[in-house]
């Protein structure tokens, strides 16, 4: 019997899209024991009921508990699921609202920026913590992360733990592809794509049907419609010549040109703070599970592109090989991006576990690119693991987004008042 842990089940949708797809798994039923963990016991009761409606509705039988001893629910485990929001709304609202009253404008702020840096913060020690004790716990289990920011988080837990089977799971690649597709009128299954980079800044590189590339397809597309030139993954498709693969709302803030002027956040349609609105989505939708769990109704979705967690979970249980993007350390992967640093790259999932594909070189002016965003990156993870406060303004000040808006002094006083705001969220030694 494989044991699945997760670790953190307050975002139920995630829950819903895992669960479902692993419960339709036949060949599975009786065979797998669901463990969930949560620090809040209302959470916790609501993904247990969750996933019991969901086991039942599609027949899988497993054995399903709860557990709020984190080491305890870690112990025998195959698979980790890791989904946390350290510091929780409140955290983020932190964010969002203090930088604005510097003026820096924020779109997500999940992966750099001065909202990726503060929750890499937030972030990094735990996700360090969980990797060390599955070491005591589950020395064989896969670590699968769905945690943000991607980048920083699993670079700081494979340079602190040396952990090897991990990996970031992320659906940006895999929706970018099949919105790709959907615009030139092929079908997924028509489709070769190689897409690689970093997480939430990656590119398709390969974009191609009978040996012929899309991307020409795609421009003729894009030339007739005004409407889709209008945003900014495509202003940087047509600047880089290669697609990216996160959205827009995020795009724009990894860069220098377009936050901070509001001519440019007009035309190309960037929501300003749309991550706030999404948490208000995040926290209905939770509601409106609780109360469909308590009317009964279905929640077994079983139409969907799986989810990346449950793809390799699966994968790796059936010994189904398939092709899975994931978020590990770069041993030569790419080879103009840093060596162990966390890259996206394509993997084969199996049995055998997941074999990452190496993918050479990418073009230099998108290596460029993700070097910009990997200064960020660094800078956050060496704040965390060596102590250094000092390294919390040097990733704000190196930060596109963040030096296009700010001159130095203000970038250093909102750092100080964030750390200040943050807390005992943040590690001891950077708030000394």
């Amino acid at each position: 019997m494989a044991r699945i842990v997760f670790i953190g089940v307050g975002d139920v949708e995630l829950m819903r899209r895992v669960v479902s797809a692993l419960s339709l798994a036949s060949e599975l039923h009786g065979e797998l024991e669901i463990v969930l963990h949560d620090d809040d016991p209302s959470r916790l009761a609501t993904a247990e009921t969750l996933v019991r409606a969901l086991d039942a509705e599609a027949g899988a039988a497993a054995k399903i508990r709860s557990v709020f001893d984190r080491r305890q629910a870690l112990a025998g485990a195959d698979f980790v699921v890791c989904h946390l929001d350290v510091g929780g709304f409140e955290a983020t609202l932190r964010d969002f609202e203090i930088p604005h009253r510097y003026g820096l404008r924020q779109t997500i702020g999940d992966t750099i920026g001065i909202g990726g840096v503060f929750r890499g913060l937030r972030t990094i020690p735990v996700l360090v913590g969980l990797a060390a004790e599955m070491a005591a716990q589950c020395p064989d289990a896969w670590l699968l992360s769905c945690n943000d920011p991607m980048a920083m988080t699993g670079w700081a837990i494979h340079e602190a733990t040396g952990m090897e089977r991990f990996a970031g799971l992320c659906h940006s690649v895999c929706d970018t592809h099949a919105y790709l597709a959907d615009l030139v009128g092929r079908g997924q299954d028509e489709v070769t794509f190689l897409s690689a980079g970093l997480n939430h800044q990656s590119f398709v590189l390969r974009f191609e049907a009978g040996g012929r590339s899309l991307y020409p397809d795609l421009d003729a597309v894009l030339d007739g419609d005004p409407q889709l030139r209008r945003h900014v993954r495509v202003e940087l498709y047509r600047k880089f010549g290669y697609f990216p693969t996160q959205s827009s709302e995020h795009a724009a803030e990894y860069v220098p040109w377009i936050m901070r002027h509001a001519e440019e956040t007009a035309r190309l349609g960037v929501p300003v703070e749309e991550y706030l609105r999404r948490v208000g989505k995040s926290l209905h939708l939770y509601e409106e599970t609780r109360r469909a769990l308590s009317a009964g109704h279905p929640l077994l979705i079983r139409w969907q592109h799986q989810e990346p967690a449950a793809a390799a979970i699966l994968a790796m249980l059936t010994g189904e090989e398939k092709e899975i993007y994931v978020n590990v350390a770069n041993h030569g992967l790419i080879g103009n991006l840093p060596e162990g640093c966390c890259v996206e790259v394509p993997a084969l999932a199996g049995t055998g576990g997941m074999r990452p594909r190496a993918v050479g070189d990418l073009p230099v002016q998108l290596a460029a690119l993700n070097r910009t965003f990997l200064n960020v990156v660094e800078l956050t993870v060496r704040a965390v693991l060596d102590g250094d406060r000092g390294h919390i303004y040097h990733a704000a000040m190196l930060d596109p987004n963040t030096a296009a808006t700010l001159p130095l002094p203000a970038i250093q006083s909102l750092c100080d008042e964030l750390i200040e705001a943050h807390g005992d969220l943040l590690p001891q030694a950077v708030r000394a």
